[in-house]
C-alpha cells in the first residue's frame, strides 16, 4: 500500500517513464463513475473504469491499460478528500514506453 503525497510522488517517479515535456505522455480517461454519499457520516465511495492512452512520436496513440478504481472519501473541515484508492488492472497492452524496467 502506498500512503501519502510523498510516497505517491516517489512511487510515480521511480516507476513511470517521463519525457522531454516532463510527463509520461499518457491520458487517463475515467468512465461509468458511480458515487454514493453518506452526508450524515461525511463519507462517500465511488467506483469507475479507467483507460490509459499513450502517444509518442515513435509510438502511435493507443490504449495501454484498462481497469477499475474503487475510492473512499471523507469530509474534513467542510472539504471532501480522498481517503483511499484501490486500482485494479483488468487488461494491459504495450507498457514498454510507460513503466520503467527494473534492475
Amino acid at each position: 500500500m502506498i500512503k501519502g503525497r510523498d510516497a505517491i510522488e516517489r512511487f510515480a517517479s521511480e516507476t513511470l517513464q517521463t519525457y522531454a515535456d516532463g510527463t509520461p505522455r499518457t491520458r487517463h480517461v475515467t468512465t461509468n463513475l458511480i458515487i454514493e454519499v453518506d452526508e450524515e457520516a461525511g463519507t462517500a465511495v465511488s467506483r469507475s473504469y479507467y483507460t490509459v492512452f499513450q502517444s509518442l512520436p515513435d509510438f502511435p496513440l493507443q490504449a495501454i491499460a484498462t481497469g477499475r478504481y474503487q475510492d473512499r472519501f471523507q469530509r474534513q473541515d467542510g472539504h471532501w478528500r480522498f481517503a483511499e484508492r484501490t486500482v485494479t488492472t483488468s487488461f494491459s497492452g504495450d507498457l514498454s514506453h510507460h513503466v520503467r524496467r527494473s534492475g
